[in-house]
């Protein structure tokens, strides 16, 4: 989750009228289709910012292996994204989507689009990056070159080997209007692949006259505030978990090995842009605590290859 967080927890977003009898109707059945109790606690456990470094790919292989996260999301144009291609290659397993990347927001560690610069002019700033903020990105991005980008950026993760469970914007840009929403869910369609929606998008009419009846939204999209000390992890991660409700829950987690390799990257930014924050993570979902929680809570752990399944039932895997 790559947005400013004013509560502390993330935990039922008001839907808009017009939305929730078709998202609650599609979670109050999701979990007899993925073959649980009617009111079941579902959770995707996912991990954002995949392929961004080494430290990054090396903790969310981790978590996952040891089965503290359930999904996670790739950055495609970052310098380590062939490493986790490569992973996933050869462990089709995994559960990776794609985190559409329209900007770079490290102090000394940048990166530009898939597609040639001449490409997509208006994505870029003056030294040839993607620009740092959304509001700069929502400023300069003519849609079409947007579209272009996104495009190229699921085509590459195809051509390295990847096969898709659902789309994500990082920092919330390739989502950040109803325009560049309506891009990510045309492509969504077009690949047969779901896009991860959180739910105070649906406030508005715009996003939401564009999701189609039934489609699958999580009931809850969690995680940490920016005022959990360090020394409340265990307990504000605690919290979330003992608060699900029945249906379809997230929680987002950004993982890395607080190195030097990450300290060098996050060097000058604050809360879950902090290496050490991304260490705390790591440490919560692969921690025998969490186990213990989630099997007392009797929350069942799903995977977006699940509900992708359901989505697209006559999707030709690769």
């Amino acid at each position: 989750m790559d947005r400013s967080i004013t509560t502390l927890l993330l935990l039922v977003p008001v839907l808009a009228a017009c939305t929730w009898s078709v998202a609650a109707q599609t979670n109050q059945n999701l979990a007899q289709r993925l073959g649980y109790a009617e009111n079941a606690k579902l959770l995707v456990v996912h991990a954002d910012d995949i392929g961004v470094t080494h430290s990054e790919n090396a903790a969310s292989i981790s978590a996952w292996e040891r089965g503290g996260i359930t999904s996670g999301s790739v950055m495609v144009p970052c310098p380590w994204f062939p490493e986790i291609a490569a992973y996933a290659r050869e462990n089709p397993s995994f559960d990776l989507g794609i985190h559409l990347t329209l900007t770079a927001e490290w102090k000394h560690y940048q990166w530009d689009g898939v597609q040639p610069a001449s490409e997509i002019p208006s994505l870029l700033n003056e030294e040839g990056y993607f620009y740092e903020t959304v509001q700069e990105v929502v400023n300069h991005a003519e849609p079409g070159e947007v579209e272009k980008e996104l495009r190229a950026q699921i085509e590459r993760a195809i051509d390295y080997g990847i096969d898709p469970t659902h789309l994500d914007a990082h920092m919330g840009a390739a989502g950040a209007t109803p325009e560049l929403f309506g891009i990510m869910m045309k492509l969504g369609r077009e690949f047969k692949i779901p896009v991860r929606i959180e739910q105070s998008d649906l406030e508005n009419a715009q996003y939401a006259e564009q999701v189609p009846n039934g489609y699958i939204i999580s009931r809850s999209e969690n995680a940490l505030t920016t005022s959990v000390p360090a020394d409340r992890w265990n307990q504000a991660y605690d919290q979330i978990i003992t608060s699900l409700k029945p249906g379809l829950n997230e929680l987002i987690v950004h993982l890395a090995y607080d190195n030097e390799e990450m300290r060098a990257v996050t060097v000058d930014k604050e809360h879950w842009y902090e290496s050490a924050w991304r260490q705390r993570d790591y440490d919560y979902v692969t921690s025998q605590r969490f186990r213990d929680l989630l099997r007392k809570e009797n929350i069942q752990l799903v995977t977006w290859r699940e509900i992708q399944h359901l989505m697209y039932p006559d999707r030709s895997d690769r």
